[in-house]
C-alpha cells in the first residue's frame, strides 16, 4: 500500500489545529465578578489585573479543574443575570448562597462564612445594635441581601439607599449623606481598618449568618469539577493560604 505522506501530514496538521482550537476554547471559562467588593475582588491600579480573595481562589479552582478564568467585571445586581442569560459561565464576587438565588442559578458549596454588618462615622454613639438604625439614613448596596434585610425590617421607618458600589456607600458616610451603612462583615470591615481607618467604625453583632458560594447557570456541568477542586484545598492547606493572605490566620 503505498502513503500519501504530504496528505497526512496536512490532515494531522489540521487535525491537531481543531483540537488546539477547541481546547483553547474549553479552557477560556467567562468569569464574573464586582471589582468593588474589596478585599475580595478589586482593581490593582498598577498592574490593571483583578486582585483578593476570591480571585486567587477562583484562579487555583481554574488550574486544578484544568480551565483559566477570563475575568469579567460588571455590577453585582448584573451579575445573577449575567448567569441566567449565558453571557458568562461562572460567578465569584462574595455571592450569599440563598434560597431565591438557588432557584435560578446552582452554587458551589460554601466556601466562606459571612454575615452582615453596622459602619458608622467614628463620632457616632447612638448606634448598638441594629433597632438604632430606625429613623435613620442608611446605605447598602444594590441587590445585596443587606439591602433585602434592611427593607425587611424597616420598611418606610428608614431611609435606604442602595448604592451601585461599595465605595459610593463608604463615601457616603465619610461625607455624611447616611447616618450608617449596613454591609458584608468582612468589606466592612477592610475598610474600617483601611480608608476608614480613623473615621468609621464598626458596631454591633454580626447580623444574619451567611455563607458565599461560586454561582453557575442552573445546569452547569461545572459545579462537580469546582467543588472537587475546593475540598482539595482545604484538605491540602491552600484554602488555608490563601485565607491567611487576606484576613489573617484561618480559625477553621
Amino acid at each position: 500500500m503505498k502513503f500519501d505522506f504530504r496528505k497526512i501530514a496536512l490532515a494531522s496538521a489540521a487535525g491537531i489545529g481543531m483540537t488546539m482550537g477547541a481546547m483553547a476554547q474549553a479552557d477560556d471559562v467567562r468569569v464574573a465578578t464586582d471589582p468593588s467588593f474589596v478585599p475580595f475582588e478589586m482593581m490593582d491600579q498598577e498592574t490593571g489585573e483583578m486582585t483578593g480573595f476570591d480571585m486567587d481562589i477562583i484562579r487555583e479552582i481554574g488550574e486544578r479543574a484544568g480551565f483559566t478564568p477570563n475575568i469579567n467585571t460588571m455590577d453585582f445586581n448584573g451579575i445573577i443575570p449575567a448567569l441566567q442569560t449565558g453571557n458568562v459561565d461562572i460567578a465569584i464576587a462574595g455571592i450569599t448562597i440563598t434560597e431565591e438565588r438557588k432557584g435560578i442559578v446552582d452554587f458551589s458549596d460554601p466556601y466562606y462564612d459571612s454575615g452582615l454588618q453596622m459602619l458608622v462615622s467614628m463620632d457616632q454613639e447612638g448606634v448598638k445594635e441594629i433597632d438604632d438604625l430606625k429613623g435613620m439614613k442608611i446605605g447598602s448596596k444594590i441587590g445585596s441581601t443587606s439591602y433585602d434585610y434592611l427593607t425587611e425590617k424597616f420598611g418606610d421607618e428608614a431611609t435606604i439607599t442602595p448604592y451601585p458600589g461599595s465605595a459610593d456607600m463608604y463615601m457616603a458616610l465619610v461625607g455624611g449623606s447616611v447616618d450608617a451603612v449596613f454591609y458584608d462583615a468582612p468589606n466592612v470591615g477592610y475598610f474600617s481598618q483601611t480608608k476608614g481607618e480613623g473615621r468609621v467604625k464598626v458596631v454591633g453583632p454580626l447580623y444574619e449568618g451567611q455563607q458565599y458560594g461560586i454561582a453557575f447557570p442552573k445546569g452547569s456541568e461545572r459545579v462537580a469539577a469546582v467543588n472537587e477542586a475546593l475540598a482539595a484545598m482545604r484538605e491540602d492547606g491552600t484554602y488555608d493560604e490563601i485565607h491567611a493572605k487576606w484576613f489573617g490566620k484561618s480559625e477553621e
